[in-house]
């Protein structure tokens, strides 16, 4: 699949009328992190997007060539 400019995400979202909002939540991450990826600077980006939710999110959203990692849940504590 072709790899993706932050204005055609962005395009791509207003041409279907979803929400950063929606789609961060339909696939668990921090809506706050999904924006800032996409009105990031697609020439100098502040979030580089190499590991963690960063890079799946930038993965799914087509803007980076690369795979899904799936990151285990964080272990609770378990108190005797």
């Amino acid at each position: 699949m072709p790899i993706k400019k932050r204005s055609e995400v962005r395009a791509e979202f207003a041409r279907l009328g979803l929400s950063y909002s929606a789609w961060a939540t339909h696939h668990g991450y921090n809506v706050n992190l999904v924006i800032a990826i996409v009105n990031d600077n697609d020439e100098n980006p502040v979030r580089k997007c190499a590991r963690g939710a960063s890079h799946n999110i930038a993965v799914q959203l087509r803007i980076k060539d690369g795979e899904v990692q799936q990151v285990a849940a964080p272990r609770m504590p378990v108190f005797a």
